[in-house]
């Protein structure tokens, strides 16, 4: 296998066929034939089709469908028509918010064209990255992203940002030697990859990979290997459709048998058992949880989150630890100046004459000048507001620069005063960048870099605005400030200057003698750069832990950095409780298990180590969200049970996501995860109304036959009430904004079944004794003569306004119904009118009464009516006190 980063320039451009000058535009549209578009595979599993096919992937789903189809055998039409149109509303609703949420992935990610600068036919041209070519001569510069793996055949000061790919967060500076053979990806400095950011110089470079051969492309592949698991919900979902399927057989079997016993006839009581256990069949719950979770994603959206997939809205609920990084989530994810020390004193950046001393302003004025002129930062819109600007150039650069500007210098006039004649640009090596600069008749030399490099070549500094010569104790004090600094966890840069007056040579015409200049420096002083907390993000990560969810900091920087910034968010991490990646290397994935609980900080990790750290925790029974933006971070966020990608994220990390960040804000995450908790509750709540109903009408049917009476209900009026109440109202539950502080609780446990032990007393409790007392009405009364369709109407009207009542008190498990203002669900109370007019309808209504089988009913007996559902309301709200104080 040829590797271009271990063989000459020549030798790479003989194998890949090309030449300095380029390839010709006739060779490049033959090579495009051969090797493709310049893109990576894309995502089909994200296809409309595929998008319609996984609505129907539900265990419910398919008991609907075979309920459905035996209703259609029987004869029974109108029950088929209404499960089918159960399902086909399902789909529809699951398909157009999920096909949505691709669609403005896609937009997103179509939102720039990106376009590349190639050499061909000995010219400049610019392109669709798409069209580039192996044996393509690229024209990078400072600000382009790099459309292909490259080997690079000229580097003038190029510095390439190769986080998404490498997870190292400084830039990597280039060069065009060869290097070894075996030589890692983050060493391979004579290569440019696919995906990274050039932030500073300029080069040419000769393409050796492009699209899925590229190793952007190799990363898409391990991400299809990680296999997505299912969500909390879908697992809930699944088992109770199970359980409900089950019981669906077992009633059918139950009432067929038990009739045929007692001499009713077979094909009868066939009928009977199917449509009863139809009936039982919760064909609104289908749609009212999509109809949560769409609304949920709404809402999701408006806190600037969008959600890829339906079911992960629910699984933000269930989430315990979120692994988040620190720059630009926790913090503003820009580097701004934040400390001046000079000498003894520490300064504030604010405009010009904002000084109280004059020499100490000018020594603080000195420290800006020399970060900006010793700087290759530049703004990309200087016409547009300061607020819009768009800087170019490495971060620390960038943020000298901005707050130079800050402070009033213009360095376009400070360079037509002082123009720069030759520049030492910063190694890794050396540690410091030297620029010179003509001034009046002799020069100027401005310095910055690691303040211990500065300060040994440095004999005097600034004490109290003026010029002091740097005695021994003096270099302790200021050694002990630049600790102090460091300690802090800030980046600290060291600013000196000379005057090189004496000098009489030409430096324009003879050279600049740097090892004879660079030395008895003047010491300005330092200046500490820092990427702020975001304002909120403390008060976020408290309403985080009080909601029982550990936050944990995962970051490629230094442990002393992310500790600074942890303990400003609130999180008092001791050093104990950081790693660092080399030593995560050093440990096995089982030694890890063991020390996962007690590790809030992971340091100077790459993206490989997040893998590890989620599936360490899910061995540990937590629910993890993980966020990421970089191609590496891809298998992470598809292991994660919610992977988390940021607005700037790539296309990868993006596709693998399940929730996009549009702000890249921690406190969006916090947001949505309370949206997943109110999300779940809703669910809840629509399973106890729905629940409640089907064991109500199963306990009327199956009490009648026992009891060998005629049907205390009949099938098309239990029908009735399943379209009427279960229909509009439950959907009124989805707008519930839970009327307390969700967050408060500890999070939703992975394992805990949607039916919880208070929710089970609710449906069977009271349930079997309100419904066992209605049986019991409906015994004496047809023990008394009372007409059986008069009797089964009385029947069908208290069941249906028992369950139109009982949604209010469902509204809230731990607040009494007193304390909820009726108005402030809104679409609930107007689906419940209008569900109480159908259900008055079908009482009072001829064409209904003829349908129904039903008839008018008195004054007395709609009091009875109104009166039952009150009953119900009261053993709801008992069973709730019950269990309140049982918790407190």
């Amino acid at each position: 296998m040829f590797n271009c980063h271990s063989e000459s320039i020549n030798k790479c451009l003989k194998e890949l066929k090309s030449k300095r000058e380029g390839l010709s535009q006739d060779e490049a549209i033959k090579r495009e034939a051969k090797y493709g578009l310049n893109e990576l595979p894309k995502e089909e599993s994200l296809g409309w089709f595929y998008i319609l096919l996984a609505q129907f992937n539900n265990v419910l789903v398919y008991i609907l469908l075979v309920a459905g189809f035996l209703s259609f055998l029987l004869g029974e039409m109108i029950d088929a028509y209404v499960i089918f149109g159960a399902v086909v509303l399902n789909v529809v609703i699951g398909f157009v918010q999920e096909n949505k949420a691709n669609q403005a992935i896609t937009k997103l990610k179509n939102l720039v064209e990106q376009k590349t600068t190639v050499f061909r036919d000995k010219q400049e041209f610019i392109i669709n990255s798409s069209k580039v070519v192996p044996g393509d001569i690229l024209m990078i510069k400072a600000g382009n992203r790099i459309p292909a793996d490259a080997r690079l055949i000229e580097s003038v000061e190029l510095k390439v940002n190769e986080a998404s790919l490498t997870g190292e967060s400084l830039p990597s500076k280039k060069k065009t030697e060869k290097v070894p053979q075996g030589a890692p990806l983050a060493d391979r400095e004579n290569m440019i990859y696919a995906g990274t950011i050039v932030v500073q110089g300029k080069g040419t470079a000769v393409v050796s990979k492009t699209g899925s051969d590229t190793e952007l492309g190799e990363i898409a592949r391990l991400v299809k290997e990680e296999e997505e698991g299912k969500t909390p919900l879908q697992l809930r979902l699944d088992f109770f459709s199970k359980q409900v399927g089950i019981i669906f057989a077992i009633i059918c079997l139950l009432v067929v048998l038990v009739g045929i016993t007692q001499g009713r006839e077979s094909m009868e009581m066939f009928k009977v058992g199917v449509a009863v256990g139809v009936a039982s069949i919760p064909e609104g719950l289908t749609v009212a949880v999509t109809f949560i979770l769409a609304l949920g994603m709404q809402q999701i959206l408006k806190k600037k989150a969008l959600t890829r997939r339906l079911a992960a809205t629910e699984t933000l609920g269930s989430v315990t630890v979120i692994c988040t990084d620190k720059t630009g989530t926790l913090t503003e994810g820009k580097m701004h100046v934040a400390h001046i020390v000079i000498g003894e004193r520490e300064f504030e950046v604010r405009g010009e004459g904002s000084r109280q001393d004059k020499n100490e302003a000018r020594a603080v004025s000195l420290a800006l000048q020399a970060g900006m002129m010793c700087n290759n930062a530049s703004v990309e819109n200087p016409g547009d507001e300061l607020r819009s600007w768009r800087f170019i150039g490495t971060p620390t650069e960038t943020a000298l620069l901005s707050a130079a500007i800050q402070s009033g210098l213009n360095k376009d006039k400070l360079l037509k005063s002082e123009p720069i004649i030759g520049e030492v640009p910063f190694d890794s090596e050396r540690k410091y960048m030297i620029s010179l600069h003509k001034k009046n008749k002799g020069y100027v030399l401005y310095e910055k870099g690691a303040p211990e490099r500065l300060l040994d070549k440095s004999q005097k500094y600034f004490h109290k605005g003026k010029l002091k010569k740097i005695l021994k104790a003096d270099r302790v004090s200021l050694d002990k400030t630049y600790k102090n600094l460091t300690n802090k966890g800030l980046r600290v840069i060291g600013l000196a200057m000379k005057d090189v007056q004496r000098y009489k040579a030409d430096f324009e015409k003879e050279g600049i003698p740097w090892e004879k200049i660079d030395n008895d420096l003047v010491f300005i002083g330092f200046i500490a750069i820092k990427d702020p907390l975001r304002p909120e993000a403390r008060e976020t990560i408290e309403l985080t832990r009080k909601a029982g969810i550990r936050p944990i900091i995962i970051t490629g920087d230094h442990r002393l950095t992310a500790r600074a910034i942890a303990g400003e968010a609130g999180l008092d991490v001791e050093l104990d409780n950081i790693i660092e990646g080399a030593d995560l290397d050093k440990i096995s994935d089982d030694d890890l298990k063991k020390v996962i609980k007690k590790i809030d900080i992971y340091a100077r990790v790459s993206p490989h180590h997040k893998l590890r750290v989620v599936k360490a925790l899910q061995a540990q029974k937590e629910v993890v969200a993980m966020t990421g933006d970089g191609i590496n971070d891809s298998p992470a966020l598809k292991a994660a049970d919610i992977g988390i990608s940021l607005g700037t994220a790539t296309d990868i990390a993006k596709e693998t996501s399940d929730i996009i960040l549009i702000n890249d804000n921690f406190r969006t995450i916090v947001g949505a995860i309370k949206q997943g908790r109110i999300i779940f509750d809703n669910i809840r709540k629509v399973v106890t109304y729905l629940m409640s109903d089907i064991f109500s009408e199963l306990i009327l049917v199956i009490g009648s036959i026992l009891l060998k009476t005629p049907l205390a209900i009949t099938p098309l009026q239990i029908l009735w009430i399943n379209i009427v109440n279960d229909g509009f109202p439950g959907y009124g539950l989805a707008f519930e904004n839970s009327g307390r502080d969700v967050m408060k609780d500890k999070p939703i446990k992975k394992e805990e079944p949607i039916l919880n032990k208070e929710m089970k007393v609710i449906i069977f409790g009271s349930g079997l004794t309100r419904d066992a007392i209605l049986l019991l009405v409906f015994l004496y009364l047809w023990k008394s003569g009372m007409d059986i369709k008069y009797l089964n109407t009385l029947i069908f009207a208290s069941l249906g306004v028992k369950s139109l009542f009982g949604i209010f008190s469902l509204r809230n498990f731990k607040v009494p119904i007193w304390r909820l203002n009726p108005m402030s669900n809104k679409p609930l109370v107007v689906a419940v009118l209008a569900s109480l007019v159908l259900l008055v309808a079908g009482v009072e209504w001829g064409p209904l009464q003829v349908l129904l089988s039903t008839t008018g009913l008195t004054l007395n007996s709609w009091l009875f009516v109104f009166g039952f559902g009150i009953f119900g309301i009261f053993l709801i709200e008992a069973v709730k006190v019950y269990f309140y104080k049982k918790r407190d």
